[in-house]
C-alpha cells in the first residue's frame, strides 16, 4: 500500500499554525465576499417576550475525563458567554459564534479543557466552548429562525447520564472554519442572553413580539446496533411545531442519527441494542 503524503500542518507545531492562519484568513475572506451581517450590537436591557430558555449542567463527570478540565471549563464558558449575552439580530442578521467571541487564547485568560480531537477527548485551550454552542442551537431549534451554519459531532463519544436533550443535537466548534450560525428570518429584532447562575449555564432566546407557533424536539426510534466495524447509535430528530392550542402543524426531520459508539460497549444498555 503506497504511503500517505503528510500534510503540510502535520509537519510540526508552526506548520499547523500557518495553516490555521491560512484557513482563517480564507474564511475571512469569503465572509467579505458573501456581504454576510453579522450581529455585533448588544443590549443590557432583555427584549420583553421570552421565545425560548434552557439551562444546562458545567461540572458533569464524564468518564475517563479529568475533573480539573471540567472546572477549567467554567472559567472559559464564563468569559465565552460574556461576549455573547445580550447580543441583537435584526431581521436578516446572522449570529455567528467564533465573530462574537472572537478567537479563544490563554492571554484572554481561557484555560485548558477537554476538546475532542480524532474522536477522543483530550486538552486544549478554551475547552468545553462547544457547550456554549450547543446551548444556543438547542434554543434555536425551539423558534423559526434558520441555521446556516452547522457541525454536527460524529461520535457516540460518552454513555447517557442523565440526558435531557435528544442525542446528536450539539455542534462542533473549532476557530474559526467551525463555526455555528444562525440567520434571523423573522421580521422582529432578536436577542440572545447566556449567563452562569447557580452552577449552570443559562441561555435565552428573546424578541420583540410573542412567538405564535409551539416548538419541541422529538427524538424517536432510539437504539444501537452492532456493525462490521463496531456499534453505533441511531435515532431520527424531528422538530415538532404545533399551534396555540397544541394542535400539531408540522413534522420536521432535522437529524438522522448514526454515530460510532467510541466509549466501552459494555455500557450500552441491552435493551437498546439491535443485533
Amino acid at each position: 500500500m503506497e504511503k500517505r503524503r503528510k500534510l503540510f500542518c502535520e509537519y510540526g507545531p508552526i506548520c499547523y499554525e500557518i495553516s490555521l492562519c491560512k484557513e482563517n484568513l480564507k474564511r475571512t475572506c469569503k465572509d467579505r465576499l458573501q456581504h454576510n451581517r453579522f450581529a455585533k450590537e448588544r443590549s443590557e436591557t432583555p427584549l420583553p417576550y421570552i421565545w425560548k430558555s434552557h439551562m444546562s449542567m458545567m461540572l458533569r463527570p464524564l468518564l475517563g475525563v479529568d475533573m480539573q478540565l471540567q472546572q477549567n471549563k467554567v472559567q472559559n464558558l464564563r468569559i465565552a458567554a460574556a461576549k455573547i449575552d445580550g447580543v441583537v439580530l435584526e431581521p436578516g442578521d446572522t449570529f455567528s459564534f467564533w465573530s462574537l467571541v472572537g478567537r479563544p487564547t490563554r492571554k484572554k485568560g481561557y484555560l485548558d479543557g477537554m476538546v475532542i480531537s480524532g474522536g477522543r477527548p483530550g486538552r486544549g485551550v478554551a475547552g468545553g466552548l462547544c457547550q456554549l454552542a450547543n446551548l444556543v442551537h438547542y434554543m434555536v431549534l425551539h423558534t423559526p429562525m434558520k441555521v446556516t451554519e452547522l457541525h454536527h459531532h460524529s461520535d457516540a463519544l460518552f454513555p447517557d447520564a442523565g440526558r435531557r436533550v435528544p442525542f446528536g443535537t450539539g455542534t462542533s466548534i473549532v476557530y474559526k472554519n467551525c463555526d455555528y450560525r444562525f440567520q434571523n428570518t423573522t421580521p422582529y429584532p432578536v436577542q440572545v442572553r447566556a449567563f452562569i447562575k447557580d452552577g449552570m449555564l443559562m441561555g435565552e432566546i428573546r424578541s420583540a413580539k410573542p412567538l405564535t407557533e409551539r416548538y419541541r424536539l422529538k427524538e424517536e426510534d432510539h437504539h444501537y446496533t452492532k456493525e462490521k466495524d463496531g456499534y453505533y447509535r441511531n435515532s431520527r430528530v424531528y422538530q415538532i411545531v404545533s399551534d396555540p392550542n397544541g394542535n400539531e402543524i408540522h413534522k420536521n426531520l432535522i437529524l438522522k442519527n448514526h454515530s460510532k459508539v467510541m466509549f466501552d460497549p459494555d455500557l450500552i444498555p441491552q435493551k437498546e441494542l439491535r443485533i
